[in-house]
């Protein structure tokens, strides 16, 4: 059996404490804040989340009116109402639908009083809570709860805010923004999610504070996204703690400049529960941070500890995903940065490939980091402060702090994506399909190639699926209908799969 030193003993005890304070506080989950009716024709400005009575939606001024939802009453119906620079308040109650948000500027508020919160339940029958695909939607201080496919998703919306929010049990997404420009994913809490529970995907300039993730297969992922800042989160007991690395098979293609920084990577050693043949589903329990192909990845101050397989896992594609099969890929990960880090306990019980590996180092204990593959310009702020694997052409890192970026986001709103009638099979494929789809490798539907095969010269076929979906194969799960899609663009995305190439 074996024993922990006095300071090990010291340091779990003392970081315990820390996480219980933290947690104590709601530091980095929803808050359990009263709001406060607004007046409706009242000028406001978000002030944030705080500790006083008030709570107000988001941080800019908004001049339209203000839409309350009771229980009994329907959110859809009220976004339908809804103009631009309008806020939606939802009072407490239970919600069993699909909101779907097409317009621009929408607020969408869950007032909380004397602990009661809006719920969204979807009974394990709706795909998704929230679905926009809006510029500058806010979502707000909801509980959403066992949905078939998200908690949130969007779908190509720009300077979005997904806050303060409990996401449980909403089948493979919890918070899921794609193809979106300048978000801000802060305060939620999410639990039992089968896939990611948050996934940005195919992002720019997003920044994911303070949230809590716990019992998912991935905690935080990033995913050929780019500018994009993981900070003060807390991650554990999940299969994998935080990930940033590149899904071959996307339009997108990279992942690079992400700062993975003072997070609590702690205990991921949860059973692995994603669909058979995902790509999630090849992510060994005991995972605390996993950085797969991914260029010019910076972690810094993070405090990983318990995570039995290793603490940092480094991997090229060809190693972390062999099956893999898109040459416009560049499948390695190259200048990783590793800075100052709490490291310690990890690698109790390896499995797979790096338990082999590292018998053959005649020993049974996984590292703190381990690096295999290729990948080129990484370096390590002090080396022999871990257990390492792999770093032998790591160099010195040149920096020793990040302080000087205190978001990724951009510092003004950037302009609503601009959709001509020639490009809008590409972005409805971008925002919506990809989330799912990637040629040549699975990750929650069939490779966009197998349908090419399935529907040759018949985009009509792909018009009706996206309609009425029906389940044919027991290995994938159920598709939802898109029928929120215009005509026009379920044919436009059926043209543009058909004609897509890797």
């Amino acid at each position: 059996m074996n024993k922990k030193s006095p300071f090990i003993k010291i340091i779990t005890s003392i970081l315990l404490i820390g996480v219980g304070i933290f947690i104590g506080k709601s530091f980095f989950g929803p808050k359990s804040v009263e709001t406060v009716p607004i007046p409706s024709t009242m000028k406001y400005r978000n002030i944030g989340l705080s500790n006083d009575t008030t709570q107000v939606a988001s941080s800019q001024e908004f001049t339209g009116n203000i839409i309350e939802v009771k229980n009994g009453s329907s959110i859809q119906k009220a976004v339908k109402e809804a103009n631009p620079g309008d806020l939606i308040r939802v009072y407490p109650g239970t919600y069993s639908e699909n909101v779907y948000i097409d317009k621009d500027n929408i607020s969408l508020q869950g007032v909380v009083i004397n602990g009661d919160w809006p719920t969204l339940d979807g009974k394990k029958e709706i795909n998704d809570a929230f679905l926009y695909s809006g510029n500058g939607i806010l979502i707000e201080n909801f509980k959403i709860i066992n949905y078939k496919g998200n908690g949130v998703m969007g779908q190509a919306g720009n300077n979005f805010i997904i806050r303060n929010n409990w996401i449980i049990d909403t089948g493979v997404y919890g918070i899921f923004p794609q193809y979106g420009k300048n978000g801000l994913i802060e305060h939620n809490v999410l639990s039992k999610i089968a896939d990611a529970a948050i996934y940005v995907g195919m992002c720019d300039n997003v920044d994911v504070l303070h949230n809590e993730v716990f019992d998912n297969v991935a905690g935080i992922e990033i995913e050929n996204s780019r500018h994009c800042l993981v900070e003060n989160n807390y991650a554990h007991n999940n299969t994998g703690g935080l990930l940033a690395f590149v899904t071959p098979g996307l339009p997108i293609k990279t992942t690079f400049d992400v700062i993975l920084r003072n997070n609590f990577v702690v205990n991921n050693n949860h059973e692995n529960f994603g669909a058979p043949g995902s790509t999630v589903s090849g992510i060994p329990s005991g995972t605390g941070i996993l950085i797969m192909a991914a260029d010019d990845v910076i972690v810094e101050n993070n405090i990983i500890t318990g995570n039995n397989n290793t603490g940092i896992t480094i991997v090229d594609l060809a190693t972390g995903d062999p099956k893999a099969n898109d040459p416009n890929s560049e499948g390695n990960p190259d200048r990783v940065v590793i800075l100052d880090n709490i490291m310690f306990n990890n690698g109790n019980d390896p499995t797979g490939e790096i338990k082999t590996i590292m018998l053959t180092q005649l020993d049974s204990k996984g590292p703190d980091i381990f690096a295999y593959g290729g990948g080129t310009g990484s370096t390590i702020r002090d080396k022999n402060r871990y257990r390492t694997f792999g770093l032998d052409n790591y160099g010195i890192a040149q920096i020793t702090d990040t302080k000087d970026i205190p978001t990724m986001m951009t510092p003004s709103p950037v302009p609503p994506r601009s959709v001509s009638k020639e490009e809008l099979g590409e972005l409805t494929y971008y925002g919506v399909c990809a989330g799912c789809h990637a040629f040549g490798t699975r990750l929650i539907g069939p490779p966009t190639d197998i349908i090419q095969a399935i529907h040759n010269d018949n985009p009509q076929g792909i018009v009706d699926y996206i309609t009425n979906p029906k389940n044919l194969r027991e290995d994938y799960p159920e598709m939802p209908p898109q029928n929120y899609l215009s005509e026009e663009a379920k044919m436009a995305v059926a043209k543009y799969i058909l004609a897509l190439k890797n």
